[in-house]
């Protein structure tokens, strides 16, 4: 048995990556160009020094022994033990994944898992995808077009993993042919060690996998007692021994998990053990004799099959702890067990007015999101200086990306944005990931959360990280709006309020507001420059650049982002104050704070500009230069909405138990009118009178909501569009820079070129903004409506929530012809019934089909669809 603050149903999951090679951790090169530095095909041959990759890979808590599956058709040229995609540089949007698979089911503890993957029985077109990419300016060219899966001459390779209990895995995988003749299969299930011994000088002690005698079966065993422990932990941990048992057929290869060095480095470099890690590789594909047989750090045991049309082959393998006898008699009820299980769970979560389709895709989005969890192994220091003095990292490193998070250690299991093409942790997708997580696990769901402002994450200064390609860059601070809906949700469906976690968060919460304020308000005005703000290419300069002559871009969005932040720490402040008075100070300091937002945005400071544009009825970005002079950047986008997020209303009759916050409140609106203006102000009703936060003023807001309604700006079909449609006709100039209208993938290379904010659906930003809608009905009241711009008559804000959402499900959702509007032309996907029912979940969506784009198992953030539908099928 294993020691150590592991929850023993969480000792094993879905924590290997599907991608690790092209990333910052792996990338040892002089001038960071980790891309070029590790590809995806030297990573078949070299060993991974930050964490494994594989095919439905699964691990141990702390990836000490992994568990994944390879396959070969008889033709390609690799052997398929991880997936395929072009990267950054070689893709025309930046890094793309050029695979189908879909995450299908999973639970909370990983007590059941499926996923399909679609393997082709033509060679895979890897020279084609990757020349065909390189000379296309315009859309992306995908496997389906390249003709691999015409008349269905592909596997659909469905592979589950079943708990019998926390530390003994049933696994079956089972692989239909679909084509109409029949095709060879090979299938290899892999066991192997993450190397954790080579790095160091001298190198640590080793684990081992062995073959081991069994009656009716092949079995493995795998002990990592032999090696060293893993440093730095509070709590020992020890794997111990696990053994892998597989059907009679296949033959058993041994291997190291080592690096092949000639192949790597060049012909000058040695190898530490003459087997390494590409050789399962060469030995089927290439047909050399350089496996071995009586034990390594890496295995697997081959079957070949020759699978006859419409038939399937099926593998059952047990990996375990224990010792068994017959360990493959009873998989197939264990997996009946947890199935049922798994459908009962489900049975809770979902709403009850939800469809069957709706159900479906509720469903898939949680399976993905859960499925992406990855150990994110990141010892920056470690990564800095090397681990072996002889063999020291360029010194072009130390003037390199994260010199100044040297305190950063992670050793954590969390969600990833998508574990291919984004397989580390992003602060602001995180933060969202989390409130979509929060329906079927909050505990996880705090666990990521705190994990941004723990000591190992959070900078000494305040700051959160943003990601590893730069830490240092900023991220919207959407933390504290995602602890108070994780708090909202586990409170709701649990009847738990958590106040100890609000708590602690707060804590770190006020040092990230105070880097905030000294950072991004360089001018002391409350008008905050922000810079990046995850939005990569939306507006007309680079904003993650500083600009030239001193110029300074003052952001809407930044300021929106503030007072979001504000009125999120004052909730969460109120709530605590319910406990402990004292609360109640810092909930009046934050909204104070607030008031000094909204005025600045309106006033800036006495000068002769504010953000707020009385003409044209929407915030604009002001490009501030040092002489006094200004530009204001008439793009309409979503920096411009991004202020309607700052909403809070308060009850009157819930702030009595708070009496000196309401005090602060209506002392505020009595004296300080030239501050207060209209972002503070008392709405009386029969019963009761409410207090109304908000940066957008109610003729503000009345304003932007009419150009948000107007199909011909920001309604699509398909939800709120990233930037107005108007600029497909009127494009935006300034200087030699322009921005139009670009409703699918971006023209625009900038941050790498695979994400586009000038048009396209994001679920995001349009989540927060249905959000927005809501606070702004209930504010305003049921008489309050909006005139849209195209004069189709006034609708409520509470009627366009509604509506955003609905659009926004329908995205996945069937419509009355069959079709997903997330399929787009992809006839194979909306016709096709072995295609038609597996979801991807992108980055973001044409914002005129609909279409899916971007990264394709981005869950993450648009697993935010499982919200929609719990919250507007109840």
């Amino acid at each position: 048995m294993h020691e150590g603050p592991v929850a023993p149903w969480r000792k094993w999951g879905p924590y290997v990556s599907d991608r690790s090679w092209g990333g910052v951790r792996e990338d040892y090169s002089p001038w960071g160009t980790a891309w070029d530095f590790l590809t995806h095909d030297m990573a078949r041959s070299k060993a991974y020094r930050w964490g494994e990759d594989g095919i439905a890979g699964i691990s141990d808590r702390y990836q000490l022994l992994v568990f994944a599956f390879a396959f070969w058709n008889g033709r390609d040229p690799i052997l398929k033990e991880r997936m395929f995609g072009l990267s950054s540089p070689e893709g025309n949007h930046g890094e793309d994944v050029k695979e189908y698979w879909f995450y299908l089911d999973n639970t909370p503890t990983h007590s059941y898992m499926r996923m399909l993957y679609k393997y082709p029985q033509e060679e895979f077109p890897y020279s084609r995808l990757v020349a065909e990419n390189a000379n296309r300016p315009g859309p992306e060219f995908e496997l389906l077009q390249t003709g691999v899966f015409d008349q269905d001459h592909y596997f659909d390779v469905f592979i589950e993993y079943a708990k019998a209990d926390p530390e003994d895995i049933c696994i079956r995988i089972q692989a239909f042919n679909r084509g109409p003749d029949p095709a060879p299969l090979h299938l290899l299930p892999h066991l192997w060690f993450r190397n954790t011994w080579a790095w160091t000088n001298p190198p640590g002690s080793e684990p081992s996998i062995v073959r081991v005698s069994g009656k009716q079966h092949v079995a493995l065993l795998a002990d990592e007692s032999t090696s060293s422990p893993i440093p730095n932990l509070e709590s020992p941990y020890s794997l111990g021994k696990y053994y892998l048992y597989a059907p009679l057929g296949g033959k058993v290869l041994f291997t190291d998990n080592e690096t092949n060095a000639p192949r790597i480095f060049g012909p000058w470099a040695a190898n530490r053990k003459p087997h390494v890690k590409d050789a399962f590789h060469r030995y089927i594909v290439n047909g050399e004799e350089c496996v071995k047989y009586d034990g390594g750090t890496k295995a697997c045991v081959h079957y070949c099959y020759n699978v006859q049309p419409g038939d399937s082959v099926v593998l059952n393998l047990r990996l375990s702890s224990h010792l068994l006898s017959d360990p493959l008699d009873d998989v197939d009820e264990i997996f009946e067990v947890r199935k049922k299980e798994a459908d009962e769970f489900y049975d809770t979560v979902h709403p009850p007015h939800a469809t069957s389709d709706e159900k479906l895709v509720q469903r898939q989005a949680l399976a993905g999101m859960l499925w992406s969890k990855q150990i994110y192994l990141f010892d920056v220091e470690s990564w800095l200086d090397g681990d072996n003095p002889q063999w020291p990292p360029p010194d072009s490193r130390r003037r390199s990306r994260n010199i100044h998070w040297r305190h950063l250690n992670s050793m954590r299991i969390l969600s990833m944005p998508d574990k291919w093409e984004f397989p580390w942790f992003a602060s602001w997708d995180l933060a969202f990931q989390c409130v979509t997580m929060a329906l079927v696990d909050p505990e996880f769901a705090k666990e990521n959360l705190w994990a941004l402002l723990f000591e190992q994450f959070q900078h000494p200064n305040g700051q959160i990280p943003a990601y590893e390609w730069e830490f240092s860059d900023m991220n919207p601070p959407v933390q504290a709006w995602a602890c108070w809906r994780i708090y909202q949700i586990e409170k709701r469906d649990t009847g738990k309020s958590d106040s100890a976690f609000l708590e602690k968060c707060l804590h770190k919460l006020l040092m990230n507001f105070v880097w905030w304020v000294n950072r991004v308000d360089s001018q002391g005005n409350n008008v905050f420059e922000g810079g990046f703000l995850g939005l990569d290419n939306i507006t007309v300069v680079d904003r993650g650049q500083k600009l030239p002559g001193g110029a300074m871009l003052e952001q809407s969005d930044g300021t929106g982002w503030m007072g979001f932040f504000c009125l999120y720490l004052m909730r969460i402040a109120l709530e605590l104050s319910a406990h402990n008075r004292v609360y109640e100070l810092l909930a009046t300091k934050f909204f104070e704070h607030f008031i000094y937002i909204g005025a600045a945005m309106k006033k800036m400071g006495g000068r002769n500009y504010q953000l707020w544009d009385e003409d044209d009825g929407f915030f604009y970005d002001v490009l501030r230069y040092p002489n006094g002079e200004f530009h204001k950047l008439r793009l309409r986008s979503l920096v411009g909405l991004i202020p309607l997020f700052a909403i809070e209303v308060l009850e009157k009759q819930d702030l009595e138990t708070r009496p000196d916050f309401l005090a602060n409140v209506e002392w505020f609106i009595r004296n300080r009118a030239d501050l207060v203006g209209n972002a503070c102000y008392a709405i009386g009703c029969d019963s009761c009178t409410r207090y109304v936060l908000s940066i957008a003023d109610p003729d503000q807001f009345r304003r932007i909501a009419a150009r948000l309604w107007d199909p011909a700006e920001f309604l699509s079909e398909h939800g709120i569009r990233s930037l107005s449609k108007y600029h497909r006709a009127h494009p935006f100039q300034f200087g030699d820079h322009r921005v139009g209208y670009e409703p699918g993938e971006s023209e625009a290379q900038v941050k790498g070129g695979n994400s586009n904010w000038r048009g396209p659906v994001w679920f995001p930003t349009s989540y927060l903004l249905i959000h927005s809608l809501l606070r702004f009905d209930e504010a305003l009241g049921s008489d309050f409506v909006v005139q849209p711009s195209d004069q189709s008559g006034p609708v409520t804000p509470r009627f366009m929530a509604h509506e955003i959402a609905e659009r926004m499900i329908r995205i996945f959702a069937r419509d009355d012809s069959g079709q997903r509007a997330c399929f787009g032309r992809q006839g194979k996907f909306q016709t096709d019934p072995q295609w038609r029912d597996y979801l991807l979940f992108n980055e973001y969506y044409h914002g005129e089909t609909g279409a899916g784009l971007g990264a394709s198992h981005q869950t993450g953030w648009t697993g935010l669809v499982a919200n929609l539908i719990d919250e507007w099928r109840r």
